[in-house]
């Protein structure tokens, strides 16, 4: 019995070394092929809520789970997701970050991230974006664990790189683009570039703060957080009323080649989808969650053409889905937080949750790539900067009508 048990254990021992090598090879699949990641988080029971009774039956080492609707027994009661991740109730803040830390300290070698949490009201989108307090460091949700970790290595790296890190915040509440950052009272409208920029701005006039160490972030953030609109419903005492926009622009050089790199990450805490019924709002809270709910639908209706590779996505269909084009449909790399409470009164809405997130699973972006600058070419822009304006006088000139396309040709 002995030598069966050991044989057992080492089939057993090898079969989790063969599940890891199979999950490190599909994610480098999905960075080939450029896929949105997809990783699901299901939120803790809340006091009063049966625990007795859930949603998630099963969740497998491999990024399966496992659902079904206790109150409604049958034999298509249940069903089975897929994802790259899926942390249980258990899952601590810092096992979550680490997971994502990969992926978010390619910023700092010039490629552009993307993390946004999606989920129901009450499903714990903030909790895993902000965390509860920001004054416990246990509790630091990715946002402010991320700036700490790019920090930490910036200054790791700096007898060989310097980096500068800009912040901004803004919100976009009722279809209208504000700045959480602002020094002043009154809130301006924003505007939204429609195509993407070198620098990585989508919302240029939206404060720009340079930030050097974790506690300016902080300070940073609770303002922000302060500013952002948020009320309570009947299914969350202090529920998000808008889609919530960080980005982190990095900036950094190589001292030796002189090469530039730009990297921005955004983190996107959205707002959470409701049920009117269910979140029993009316008045102003109605109609934000009617916009809420346009502005989600229309993400749903951007993720289907890119899912069906339509030549034709609706990105101006919504404020978000234009804040988010070059995440979405750039070459950036994107990794979405599929938010579930397990309640079964929500198991309608996990079941739709759910559904949305294995459609984003399945869209190809395309290979993200480094946003590099080399020396030469940033001296050539500089040059160029300084020639006289093209007009037509310029035209009657042989040599110049050639100049002036090999100099374009160049920087391109």
């Amino acid at each position: 019995v002995g030598v069966e048990l050991e044989g057992v254990v080492h089939a057993a021992d090898n079969y989790h070394s063969v599940l890891v090598e199979n999950r490190k090879l599909y994610n480098e699949v999905q960075d080939l092929k450029g896929n949105i990641r997809v990783y699901c988080r299901v939120r803790p029971f809340l006091p009063g809520q049966c625990k007795k009774l859930t949603t998630v039956e099963h969740i497998g080492e491999n990024g399966e789970l496992l659902v079904s609707n206790p109150t409604k027994p049958g034999k298509d009661k249940n069903r089975i997701f897929k994802f790259n991740k899926v942390f249980g109730q258990a899952a601590s803040q810092e096992e979550v970050f680490l997971d994502t830390r990969p992926l978010i300290r390619t910023v700092l070698d010039g490629f552009n991230v993307c993390i946004f949490a999606y989920g129901q009201t009450g499903s714990g989108k903030t909790y895993t974006m902000s965390g509860p307090s920001i004054s416990s460091k246990e509790d630091w949700g990715v946002n402010y664990r991320a700036l700490h970790d790019l920090f930490h290595i910036a200054q790791n790296r700096k007898g060989s790189m310097t980096y500068e890190i800009g912040v901004q915040m803004v919100e976009i509440y009722n279809e209208q683009v504000r700045d959480l950052l602002t020094c002043h009272g009154s809130q301006k409208r924003l505007g939204i570039w429609s195509t993407t920029q070198p620098n990585g701005l989508a919302v240029p006039d939206a404060s720009m703060h340079q930030v050097t160490s974790t506690e300016d972030v902080l300070e940073l953030m609770n303002i922000g957080l302060m500013n952002r609109a948020v009320s309570a419903t009947a299914l969350n005492e202090r529920s998000s009323r808008s889609h919530s926009i960080i980005t982190i622009h990095v900036r950094g050089v190589d001292l030796e080649s002189g090469t530039l790199l730009r990297g921005n990450l955004h983190l996107v805490d959205l707002a959470g989808s409701e049920r009117v019924d269910r979140s029993e709002v009316t008045g102003e809270r109605l109609r934000e969650a009617q916009h809420i709910n346009k502005s989600l639908s229309a993400l749903g209706d951007v993720i289907f053409a890119l899912a069906q590779k339509s030549q034709h996505v609706p990105y101006r269909n919504s404020k978000l889905t234009q804040v988010l084009q070059s995440s979405l449909g750039g070459q950036a790399k994107t990794l979405m937080f599929v938010q579930l409470n397990p309640d079964p009164d929500s198991y309608s809405e996990t079941l739709s949750t759910l559904k949305f997130a294995e459609r984003v699973s399945g869209v190809e972006l395309g290979a993200a790539k480094s946003n590099k600058e080399g020396r030469d070419i940033r001296e050539l822009v500089d040059q160029v900067s300084y020639l006289p304006t093209f007009d037509e006088t310029m035209c009657n000139n042989v040599s110049t009508k050639s100049v002036y396309p090999f100099l374009l040709k160049s920087m391109l």
